[in-house]
């Protein structure tokens, strides 16, 4: 059985990166006198300006708060040491050597105990300023003197929030225990002296031996693999994104041990690196010291089985190296930070706004008094008594708004499958200017299909398929009377060099054969076979060659782009039948299984940009290095040629992805040679990746160019039109991607990202600052282009020129950005966020796109082939992108105008209010006495009002086939006008205008019945909000209707059962609470009271009318 290092399990780490300071340096138009050495940078004027000596006006003008700042990151450092991470020395089997304490293997995401939770909770509440504010009025309300009301007036809706806070934070505290403790008492299996035991995932320890089984049919297809001795496929989808299996093999030496028992009965230990974030990459080495010789064998990252990971197929025996928060996928999980709506942001400033507007209220009236008596109390008094200019209920109405606009998206039939995973943001769906997209899953479909060979002088498509198919079955014909050799057999293994081989003008058939025989050998595919339903265990070679045939076979590999080429070989005749750790077997055209035995093989990574592989054939012996790779790559490794580079460019234009399919004939004294510098360099523990890249560049020196692939990365459904609705609605869309800078320009022409009459400025590569200085100025020249640029020139242009090209780049309609790093995915949307201060969303479907969905304002995750990672890490998750533009034309539309409406109404609701009690105080020599009591103050909030002012979140102002027809209506949402300090300042003037009417009309009309104003201006008011909401609907819903009719009912019946509230106001100090029903009835009050509401209420429709008839929103003019 294998013996892989394995990792089990998360908890939290937090890594410093401390984002180094980018110099910058204004362009200059002349390019005289620049030099590209550096070192005069810092002499330039502006660098001298952003070094001169920090004094007393730095302090005062902000610089105060980067020294507290810095304090407290100080204390915070001194009181969170964390130990310093180490290489360790594991034995196998033997916990107790350990010479360190690990960490425990426990799963803890709680964010509470029993002690903290409820100030924990109190203080992510209490922290913010709304709801400071009530707790202070409230508590204001024990002392004698300041106490205006009663006490469940202020005590009751601050304690509703609190506890539904309460509840909602307590449920998901015990959902987080129960999800733990799941986890951490999950059962394996652990091997000892005494046979196998059943532990506790949180009891494992570093250097337990575990057993690890293949997961249930529950979990994976049932498939039956190529199960060889000493390898594992695994699933890392849940680490990576990637859905396609992994080959991971065992330590060679213990593949020998007879018994699971003699595990122990050897002396041996993995030295393994410290812990690290890099989950593609791992050194260590394996020591067996009980051997004479002692056994070394080098680890990399085909030995380690990490947490997280799936065993698909096979059963592991692992030594446990890293646990708890060491491992790599906790190393690399960073607390997402709470993303807050601009509209949250607008409204707290508005808050503010009207908080110094409450004060200044205040002063006003202590001064109108004259600044008598204990005029300090009388202050908190005002204080206390206009508290309800800021209502509590606002931050009630937002949340359940927002919570309605979520169930909204997730039931519309028009985008299926779309889940909203953070209910706090849905309004900046329709706030967004930039959109920073992935390539490969997210504009395109992930489905590669084989499209183009070419050979130097023939080239061959779809339609001519039937050639390659016929000559590869001619090629096997002639070799098939004779032992099997290859078409560019050798006698004798040791050849000569190869400079004689162009010499010999072969034949086309020839070159196809030795092409597709290329493609076929130098890949990571697996062939995958379906399992039999008759109960078999595990599978035999035996019964693997029984299936050679069969018509269910799969492959697996770690890009799609090899599976296409196997995939292709196979459409040709030549089909990958089986493979395993030291060989591969071919099946040719006639049924003729040939089999190759794998020496080395250099798996693919972004810094080599290729993979290569060694193979001895099994009849003639040769031996035969492969190579494929991209052609930037390949372009210096193989001979001389003059037509590669330019069908390259030809590929890249048709939006083919492209690989250079190189190879190099190897001697026996050549191999054995390489093999001994090779195995050396694996065995190293400083520079060992270094050192291995420098013994297999040695081989990779005038390779000969065997062909190059065209493969297709399909677009998604419906790309080219939402792209162009994102246009029209003013978004600018930018193309981050890891793909080569040709094929991202040739997807970006194809989707119509960039129109084909649009000109493309291809940012050329730069290496140092002269350069990007000279390139930067031939780019300002240039007018209303696209722009492209690789990831490496674009690290050199933010490292100096960081303003002046995001400046530069923010006036392109269109950018791609090839050859992307996920870190620098994350750094662009910094920077758009930090030097535009617009709003950003990020869109991908795989692992590497979830720092950039983290980073943006709002994330979109495509649930793709990539696996789910980016999809549970986004705000929102979609399973087609043409699905984000209703997702924002609509959804983002109707949420931000729904609660930037409902936020200004529910401040009206408290500003009339407040209105009138300032006109009340003023009357009655400025007392500060409470117009309203008891319940009539939480049932205006409440029961009176809160269903009509909450339907306001089904208003539409367009309907969505016209937002969706007409997408230009986008560009007026991102400038914010349906929520600003105009719009705040109508509403403000409408609430003094209405609150003067409602009192100062109950003085003129009831002068002589004036002991009646608490019905006179209540039921006035509880009209006119009920009249107002009506205003400010655009569509009418029956479920509004409803709502009007409904709290109206309830004001009416709440006039017999709560006339003790509405009785006679027989002093300007105190309340009589006397029937008075029979006033209530008389058709005196009903229409003098409606008098007052139509006053109050009619010149806002007439105003209302004459605006839509003389200056009319677009949005009207479409629907008119």
């Amino acid at each position: 059985l294998s013996s892989v290092n394995m990792l089990f399990f998360l908890s939290r780490y937090s890594l410093e990166d401390e984002p180094s300071n980018l110099d910058e340096m204004p362009l200059m138009m002349s390019e005289e006198g620049f030099e590209n050495d550096e070192s005069d940078y810092h002499t330039l004027p502006r660098a001298r300006a952003n070094q001169r000596q920090r004094g007393l006006g730095w302090l005062l003008m902000g610089g105060w708060k980067i020294l507290c700042g810095s304090c407290c990151d100080c204390l915070a450092r001194m009181c969170r040491r964390t130990k310093e991470l180490k290489a360790r020395t594991v034995w196998l089997g033997h916990p107790e050597k350990c010479e360190e304490k690990y960490p425990k293997n426990a799963i803890k995401n709680q964010k509470y105990n029993f002690f903290t939770f409820v100030p924990g909770v109190l203080y992510q509440q209490f922290k913010f300023f709304l709801n400071l504010y009530f707790l202070v009025v409230a508590c204001s309300q024990f002392v004698p003197s300041l106490k205006i009301g009663y006490l469940y007036t202020y005590w009751a809706p601050l304690g509703f929030v609190m506890a539904v806070t309460m509840v909602r934070e307590a449920v998901d505290e015990v959902r987080r225990y129960q999800r733990d403790k799941e986890m951490n008492s999950q059962l394996y299996s652990k091997l000892t002296v005494r046979g196998k035991v059943q532990l506790k995932s949180s009891d494992i320890q570093v250097g337990d031996l575990i057993i690890v089984e293949k997961v249930g049919i529950k979990s994976i297809p049932t498939v039956k693999p190529f199960v060889f001795l000493g390898s594992c496929f695994i699933r890392t989808d849940q680490l990576d994104g990637e859905t396609d299996w992994k080959l991971k093999v065992a330590v060679v030496c213990t593949q020998r041990l007879p018994a699971l028992g003699d595990l122990f009965s050897i002396n041996a230990y993995v030295y393994a690196q410290k812990p690290q974030l890099d989950i593609h990459s791992f050194e260590g080495n394996f020591t067996r010291e009980d051997g004479d010789p002692q056994i070394h064998e080098s680890l990399s990252i085909d030995h380690t089985l990490w947490a997280s990971t799936i065993v698909a197929s096979g059963t592991v025996i692992g030594v446990v190296i890293y646990t708890g928060k060491e491992t790599r996928s906790v190393l690399n999980t960073s607390s997402p930070k709470n993303k807050v709506g601009l509209l949250d942001l607008e409204l707290n400033r508005l808050t503010k706004a009207l908080f110094l507007a409450q004060v200044v209220l205040s002063i006003v009236m202590v001064a109108l008094q004259g600044f008598v008596g204990p005029w300090f109390r009388n202050l908190f008094r005002f204080i206390v008594l206009f508290s309800y200019i800021i209502p509590i209920s606002l931050r009630v109405n937002l949340d359940m708004g927002k919570s309605a606009y979520g169930w909204m998206i997730m039931k519309d039939e028009n985008i299926p499958g779309t889940v909203v995973r953070t209910s706090t943001i849905p309004e900046e769906l329709g706030r967004l200017v930039y959109l920073l997209t992935d390539k490969t899953g997210t504009l395109t479909q992930n489905e590669m299909i084989f499209k183009r060979l070419h050979l130097g002088t023939v080239s061959y498509g779809t339609d001519t398929m039937d050639e390659i198919q016929s000559h590869i079955g001619q090629s096997y014909a002639q070799v098939i009377p004779h032992s099997y050799s290859s078409p560019s057999r050798k006698p004798q293994p040791a050849q000569a060099p190869k400079a004689a081989a162009p010499k010999v003008r072969r034949s086309v058939s020839s070159r196809i054969h030795e092409a597709v025989k290329a493609i076929a050998l130098c890949h990571n595919v697996t062939p995958v076979y379906e399992s039999r339903a008759n109960g078999e265990t595990e599978s035999t070679a035996a019964e693997a060659d029984q299936d050679f045939s069969d018509d269910n076979r799969t492959y697996q590999a770690s890009s799609p782009d090899e599976v296409a080429l196997v995939r292709w070989t196979e459409s040709v005749g030549l089909t990958l039948v089986n493979r395993d750790l030291t060989s591969l077997q071919l099946k040719t055209p006639a049924g003729q299984v040939l089999t190759y035995y794998i020496l080395q093989i250099f798996p693919f990574t972004s810094e080599s940009k290729r993979m290569g592989i060694i193979i001895r054939e099994e009849t003639t012996g040769d031996i035969t290095f492969y190579m494929k790779g991209a052609d930037v790559a390949m372009a210096s490794i193989v001979q001389y040629n003059d037509w590669l580079e330019e069908e390259c460019g030809n590929m890249a234009r048709e939006g083919l992805r492209t690989l250079v399919v190189a190879k190099k004939s190897l001697s026996e004294e050549q191999y054995t040679d390489f093999e001994n510098r090779y195995n050396q360099a694996k065995l190293s523990i400083h520079d060992r990746a270094l050192k291995v890249s420098a013994v297999v560049e040695s081989l990779e020196r005038e390779m000969e160019l065997l062909c190059l692939t065209g493969v297709e990365d399909q677009l998604q459904a419906d790309v080219r039109p939402t792209l162009e609705l994102l246009r029209n609605a003013g978004i600018k869309i930018w193309m981050l991607t890891g793909d080569k800078l040709e094929t991202a320009t040739c997807i970006a022409k194809s989707s119509h990202l960039v129109s084909r009459s649009q000109d493309i400025h291809v940012f050329r590569s730069v290496s140092n600052r002269g350069e990007a200085h000279l390139e930067l100025n031939a780019f300002r020249r240039k007018h209303d282009c696209a722009l492209v640029i690789s990831g490496d020139s674009l690290e050199v242009c933010l490292r100096y020129y960081e303003h002046e090209f995001v400046e530069l780049a923010c006036q392109c309609p269109a950018v791609v950005c090839c050859r992307c790093s996920p870190t620098q995915k994350a750094q662009i949307v910094h920077l758009l966020k930090q030097h535009t201060a617009n709003r950003t969303c990020a869109i991908g479907d795989g692992g590497n796109d979830v720092s950039m969905i983290q980073a943006a304002d709002c994330g979109i995750g495509i649930e793709g082939k990539e696996g789910k990672q980016a999809s549970l890490a986004a705000d929102f998750s979609i399973t087609q992108f043409k699905h984000i533009g209703r997702l924002l034309m609509v959804h983002g539309r109707n949420s931000y105008k729904r609660s930037a409406a409902l936020g200004q109404f529910v401040m009206h609701r408290g500003m009339i209010i407040s209105t009138m009690q300032a006109v009340f105080s003023s009357i009655f020599y400025f007392a500060s006495v409470p117009l309203y009591q008891g319940f009539l103050m939480v049932g205006y909030s409440t029961i009176y009002t809160m269903f009509p002012v909450f339907s306001l979140v089904l208003d539409q102002d367009v309907k969505p086939e016209m937002a969706l027809l007409y997408p230009e209506l986008y560009k007026d949402l991102t400038k914010g006008r349906s929520l600003s300090f105009k719009t705040f300042l109508i509403w403000v003037l409408i609430s003094i205008y209405q609150g003067g009417i409602l009192m100062y009309g109950a003085l003129v009309l009831f002068e002589s019945e004036f002991v009646h104003v608490v019905a006179i201006s209540f039921t006035a008011l509880i009209l006119t909000e009920l009249l107002m909401v009506a205003l400010n609907i655009r569509t009418w819903h029956w479920l509004m209707v409803l709502a009007e009719f409904l709290s109206l009912g309830c004001y009416i019946a709440s006039l017999a059962f709560l006339n003790e509230y509405f009785g006679k106001f027989l002093t300007c100090v105190c309340f009589l609470f006397i029937p008075d029903l029979g006033f209530i009835t008389t058709p005196a009050f009903l229409w003098k009271v409606s008098v007052i509401t139509v006053v109050s209420c009619l010149p806002l429709y007439i105003i209302k009318y004459l605006k839509r008839k003389f200056s009319p929103p677009s949005y009207s003019k479409l629907s008119s």
